[in-house]
């Protein structure tokens, strides 16, 4: 099913473990991981979109018992967007999109996420907030975990933000 700029897949499809791979929590978590074992999430209700050029993957994870980091809601597990070039679509568009899908499947809760600045380059490199795609796209920032990642929330009430078509690719 085509829904906007995604498309869902299962949770053990290739294209979407391929992506997966290369974002930052596939390297902490690879020690937990079974040899062979291509799911990119664990046991849980969960969302995988996939974009149709396979170029940006995004995972919605609602946990079914409490987690161990007391957070409640629906987690934004894995964000990564490889676009390139002229092709490439703005992660915070990516980003609304997959929010009113969730809100769509999970309506009244708030959806979470953490964002590790380490491990994001336009915060290393260009100095940007952590998370500011989120941002960009009506999310807040909320806090920070014990780790040092920010966390970022939208809750049920908040209005998502509709972004500029004109700002430059890449830009959020």
């Amino acid at each position: 099913m085509v829904e906007g700029n995604w498309l869902a897949v299962k949770r053990t499809d290739e294209r979407a473990f391929a992506l997966y791979r290369r974002h930052y929590s596939f390297k902490k978590n690879a020690p937990y991981r079974c040899p062979g074992n291509t799911n990119v999430t664990g046991p849980a209700e969960t969302m995988v979109l996939l974009t149709p050029r396979c170029d940006a993957l995004f995972v919605w994870i609602r946990n079914t018992i409490e987690r161990w980091d007391h957070q409640e809601g629906i987690n934004c597990a894995v964000f990564r967007n490889d676009g390139r070039g002229s092709a490439r679509l703005l992660s915070s568009d990516l980003i609304r999109e997959a929010s009113e899908l969730a809100r769509g499947r999970w309506p009244g809760q708030r959806l979470w996420t953490y964002v590790d600045p380490a491990e994001i380059r336009s915060v290393q490199v260009m100095g940007k907030e952590p998370g500011q795609c989120f941002i960009a796209a009506g999310w807040r920032p909320c806090g920070e975990s014990a780790e040092g990642k920010a966390i970022l929330e939208l809750l049920p009430d908040a209005t998502l933000s509709v972004v500029n078509a004109s700002a430059p690719s890449g830009a959020h």
